[in-house]
């Protein structure tokens, strides 16, 4: 099926699409004899192996959503569990956060060159993987040479999803990574109809929590709030130590506050914002710099709410 971007819609989404990737990718295969095996959290049938360091760092990031003290076991995973795809993304997702350009480039290269390797045994997980690499690739080619150049590989990534998904349609790795750009992609860009990609997403997507969240920001984005707390409040119940996840229930109770000019509700959102910032410690600087802004926002517009409720009580008592 042919895929239509724009420029515009490329170039906005840019950022939250470098993080989607690695965020869905949590499978690995041909790890050498001596690497420690971990759990396929995606799969209860036909399992893969993962790499004990990749594992861990993989729940660091996106239970705890710890990416400040993760380094340690990604250079262990790079160490021991060379051949595998998804420490090489999430190192170069890492250096992306640091706009460390160069990292980036690196870790773009490393991973298709083991996703390469992995495609002759696992021709769903390599395809997978050569998507993600060039993807990744094109975040450096974006920032160095402009954004034409950075569609050309959008197209890659594209082409790779298609051989991936001939291979097995239904794998729930396949449809968590390439769910996240199609939500995205199609809640976005103008004349999209995002039913079908929710739907898939929900339907073959996993695990849970990064489904629930990945549909919490799909009509937060549709400015379907009431949809978008339901899921954020199941991904805040699966992975309650994500102060992301608190960040994102803060961000969709901020919207429902402003639209009803409801006081209580947004206090609900700062209290929400306030429990992501007790680990702002833990949390990659553009994330930390847009959560301190929407909370400062947000108390902003109580004040304002506040102001003008004082305002017509005293024209009411004057009258």
């Amino acid at each position: 099926m042919k895929r239509k971007t724009n420029l515009t819609g490329f170039k906005i989404k840019l950022k939250q699409l470098v993080w989607a990737l690695p965020l869905s990718i949590t499978m690995t295969i041909g790890l050498s004899n001596s690497a420690a095996l971990g759990k396929d959290p995606f799969r209860s049938e036909n399992p893969r192996e993962i790499g004990k360091y990749t594992e861990e760092a993989f729940k660091t990031v996106f239970l705890e959503g710890d990416y400040k003290t993760v380094n340690e076991k990604l250079a262990l995973a790079e160490s021991e569990e060379a051949n595998e795809p998804l420490t090489y993304a999430l190192l170069a997702s890492l250096a992306y956060t640091e706009k460390d350009w160069e990292s980036i480039k690196k870790y773009a290269a490393k991973t298709l060159e083991s996703a390469q390797f992995l495609s002759v045994e696992d021709p769903v997980r390599g395809n997978l993987y050569l998507a993600v690499g060039h993807f990744l690739d094109g975040a450096y080619i974006y920032e160095k040479q402009g954004a034409l150049d950075a569609i050309n590989k959008l197209q890659l990534v594209f082409k790779y999803f298609d051989e991936a998904e001939a291979s097995d349609p239904n794998d729930p790795e396949l449809n968590l990574i390439k769910g996240y750009i199609d939500l995205l992609l199609a809640v976005n860009l103008p004349f999209s109809s995002p039913e079908q990609a929710i739907a898939r997403f929900e339907t073959y997507a996993a695990p849970n929590y990064l489904v629930e969240r990945g549909l919490a920001v799909a009509y937060r984005d549709l400015k379907q709030y009431n949809q978008a707390l339901q899921y954020a409040e199941q991904a805040l119940k699966t992975a309650p130590e994500n102060p992301e996840h608190y960040y994102l229930k803060g961000q969709i109770l901020r919207q429902i506050g402003k639209k009803e000019n409801d006081i209580k509700v947004l206090e609900d959102a700062i209290k929400n914002f306030e429990q992501a910032l007790e680990k702002s410690a833990q949390l990659p600087d553009f994330v930390l710099e847009t959560l301190e802004r929407e909370n400062r926002l947000t108390k902003e517009k109580i004040a304002e709410i506040e102001s003008e409720t004082a305002a017509k009580g005293f024209v009411n008592f004057k009258n």
